[in-house]
């Protein structure tokens, strides 16, 4: 039985192709049962029915309050009865008690080497930090914005002359590559989350990530 995932999306879903992309091959572990986007226009829902998979849309705005916005979600996802719940550039802050509901089953792919950078614009600080390396971490979701336990990180070098646009470009296609790697080892059994800490095959995943190379 392959695990059941479903994916939250806001926009493009480039990291969303990358898993069906993934999925598509027969020995993968993990299946897309479904794609949630909270606007309709988002073009990864094309992506998701290109490929047959289930797809609905939450209007965030339709919505009095966050918390009755993450309380719909919520009942939506679980009507897919997932395994796993993915967020592929989905652009919500959510709600401690959304979060705790599938505290340990749900992933997020953030632009940056976290705990650096957190939250918005992450290339243009990396940038205007000077930093010689930016990335991607793969990390559980917790309350703590973008502060869950890392699982994987993948690191490209900030070159001379680098843009927010060309900087992007590049992490972006590590993204591709962690995420389903991250989502192969949940479904493998070898990715759990135990006592606030992501732990692989048995050990404790150091702060920072495995190291993606």
């Amino acid at each position: 039985m392959k695990t059941r995932v479903v994916v939250l999306i806001s926009g493009s879903g480039s990291n969303l192709q990358a898993l069906i992309d993934a999925a598509a091959n027969a020995d993968y572990p993990a299946q897309i049962v479904a794609v949630i986007s909270n606007k309709s226009d988002a073009y990864g829902l094309v992506r998701a029915q290109n490929s047959g998979i289930a797809t609905a849309v939450l209007d965030h705005k339709a919505f009095a309050s966050r918390e009755e916005f993450d309380a719909a979600l919520r009942d939506k996802i679980d009507s897919y009865q997932p395994d796993l719940v993915v967020l592929a550039g989905f652009m919500r802050i959510l709600t401690a008690d959304f979060v705790n509901h599938y505290l340990g089953r749900m992933l997020n792919i953030h632009p940056s080497l976290l705990p650096l950078y957190p939250g918005l614009h992450t290339h243009r600080r990396a940038i205007e930090a000077g930093d010689a390396t930016h990335g991607a971490t793969v990390h559980f979701v917790t309350a703590e914005l973008d502060g869950g336990p890392a699982v994987v990180q993948a690191e490209v070098p900030v070159e001379q002359g680098d843009t927010e646009e060309l900087l992007a470009k590049r992490v972006l296609a590590q993204e591709h590559r962690i995420y389903p790697l991250a989502v192969r080892w949940f479904a493998d059994g070898d990715l759990v989350f135990r006592d606030g800490k992501a732990w692989y095959k048995g050990d404790v995943i150091p702060a920072s990530g495995i190291k993606f190379k």
